[in-house]
């Protein structure tokens, strides 16, 4: 490993990182509840708040969810959902 490597490896590590994320839901011909599209990362909880929000209005879909999670991108590990806006019927979280 470089110099450069392990200056970035180690600043990584110190800095906590947080993945907030919106998700939203809509049920299939069978009634089964599925992802609308892929988790949208988000750039802050407000934001991701917001965007929620918006996703809810109307009938587009089922449920809606929004929540962030501690993340440590160098070792691949994140913490619990913590969960930000809810709305509608959405799948238990992981």
């Amino acid at each position: 490993m470089s110099y450069d490597e392990t200056v970035t490896t180690r600043a990584a590590a110190a800095i906590p990182a947080k993945l907030v994320v919106v998700w939203a839901f809509i049920r299939d011909d069978e009634g089964e509840l599925q992802p609308a599209f892929e988790p949208r990362e988000m750039q802050s909880e407000g934001a991701a708040r917001r965007e929620a929000r918006l996703l809810a209005v109307g009938d587009r879909y089922a449920g809606v969810i929004a929540w962030w999670r501690a993340a440590d991108l160098v070792r691949g590990e994140f913490g619990d959902p913590v969960e930000l806006f809810r709305w509608g019927e959405v799948p238990e979280m992981e």
